[in-house]
């Protein structure tokens, strides 16, 4: 379900396509079904209603099924909405939040099964501070109690607010009995909402099972209707990755300072400093070392190599014991070999760096192709957009570029040639010799420096 409005969050946008950790809550929701029951048989139907156009949009091309939600009348009358598409067969209809997006694929199989042998199965927990979600009504005391009903807070009396356990939002039925039940529903109620928590009456008229799987930590039936609540399920889901990677032997100086927003893939040694944010897919080879604060995203980082602060990567790979940083940017296309130095405020893009190959300060290199131990001289750029079109740099083995050079290409630079500081390189540069491309310095006697008229 994912067509609430979410008026708390304070957004124009809907409140399902709000961010955790890369991802939309909706997406996460979608990724755990992904790993429920047999591909083959299931399908998954959305239901959208605020901001419909933009959810549907943010989840296509998943094979999904749509069905919209106008008005949103309440929980009950959104499955109404699907029932038009869900099938009508012996299957089991599973009933998520889209913006409960902490649930596990373990957790949501465990309650498809709950409800596999004609039961309907509620998933609850036990909250030391219930407000606002609807308490479970048992016959009797004690968890083997049988569930009666469901009571949501605004109609609830003083005795039944005071029950900490409460259901979830998320159940499973039978799905021909699920379709029957919530077409029955009338909004009888202090809101005049179709509530879907009253299909626990009619399992139990008709003597149906009603059967309670208890959720295995808060943490995966937590909602998120404000910024407040989002800001914490992000903390709660960080801490969860950081306590699964130290588990599997990664050193991180602080696991309370770490963003993975994507998937991290470590080896053995792995250390990270504080305040590094994870994008995308990375991964780690063994004994890399992650410096503070920096940003990688969609980077494979072989054994051995050095990230030192501040460093920014994107889309590029970094070949066994380079080190590269601080205060780097390798940018989509970088691809560095074995043994690379990139240092302070250099920038790549769109370049291959051969083993052995250093660019230690404020130098740029893009559409390069670099040789085996070049030395790239601080200030060096190579000069590869003429206005319309991208041109490349071919730097042979063993060059070494001065300081302050420009390259403009199309350029080759032959193996073993130096380029002299200070040139501007536009032709081809021999192998094996000295290339010098500058002005000839001149000094003008008897001239004076201008001067700024006397104030008046």
């Amino acid at each position: 379900m994912a067509a609430g409005k979410g008026t708390r969050m304070k957004s124009a946008r809907p409140k399902v396509l709000h961010k955790l950790a890369g991802r939309s809550l909706l997406q996460h929701v979608l990724d755990a079904v992904a790993g429920v029951g047999d591909p083959a048989g299931r399908h998954t139907i959305v239901i959208t209603g605020h901001g419909a156009e933009q959810v549907e949009a943010a989840c296509a091309g998943q094979g999904l099924r749509f069905a919209r939600q106008m008005p949103q009348l309440g929980t009950g009358h959104a499955v109404q909405q699907a029932v038009p598409v869900l099938a009508d067969g012996h299957e089991t209809t599973l009933v998520l939040n889209g913006d409960v997006p902490l649930i596990r694929a373990a957790t949501a199989q465990a309650l498809a099964d709950a409800a596999a042998g004609g039961a309907l199965a509620l998933l609850t927990i036990e909250l030391a501070d219930p407000f606002g979600y609807g308490r479970i009504l048992r016959e009797g005391s004690g968890a083997d109690a049988p569930v009666r009903a469901i009571v949501e807070q605004k109609d609830a009396t003083p005795a039944q607010r005071a029950l900490r356990e409460v259901y979830t939002g998320m159940m499973a039925a039978p799905t021909a009995l699920l379709k029957r039940w919530v077409m029955a529903l009338g909004n009888q109620n202090a809101q005049k909402e179709y509530y879907l928590t009253d299909v626990v009456a009619m399992a139990v008229a008709e003597g149906v099972p009603v059967v309670a799987v208890a959720a295995p930590d808060e943490t995966e039936v937590l909602g998120v209707n404000s910024p407040h609540q989002l800001a914490d399920l992000e903390r709660r889901h960080q801490k969860r990755v950081a306590d699964a990677l130290m588990d599997a032997g990664v050193r991180l100086a602080d696991p309370a300072r770490l963003d993975v927003r994507g998937t991290l893939n470590c080896g053995g040694d792995v250390e990270i400093d504080v305040g590094c944010v994870f994008e995308g897919t990375v991964t780690l080879g063994e004994g890399v070392r992650i410096g503070a604060h920096c940003v990688i995203r969609d980077a494979t980082i072989a054994a051995g190599a050095v990230i030192h602060p501040f460093t920014h990567i994107e889309g590029a790979e970094v070949g066994p014991g380079a080190l590269v940083g601080p205060y780097a940017r390798l940018r989509p296309g970088a691809v560095l070999g074995a043994e690379v130095h990139i240092g302070n405020f250099v920038e790549v893009k769109n370049s291959t760096l051969a083993a052995g190959a250093k660019a230690n300060h404020l130098a740029y290199l893009g559409d390069a192709t670099v040789g085996a131990r070049v030395n790239y001289g601080a200030g060096s750029i190579t000069a590869n957009y003429d206005g319309a079109n991208k041109h490349r740099t071919t730097i042979g083995d063993d060059v070494h570029v001065g300081s302050n050079c420009v390259l403009v290409a199309p350029v080759t630079l032959g193996a073993g040639a130096t380029i002299g500081g200070g040139s501007t390189v536009s032709k081809d540069a021999p192998a094996g010799q000295l290339t010098v491309a500058r002005a000839k310095q001149v000094t003008l006697p008897g001239w004076t420096r201008p001067k700024k008229p006397a104030k008046a």
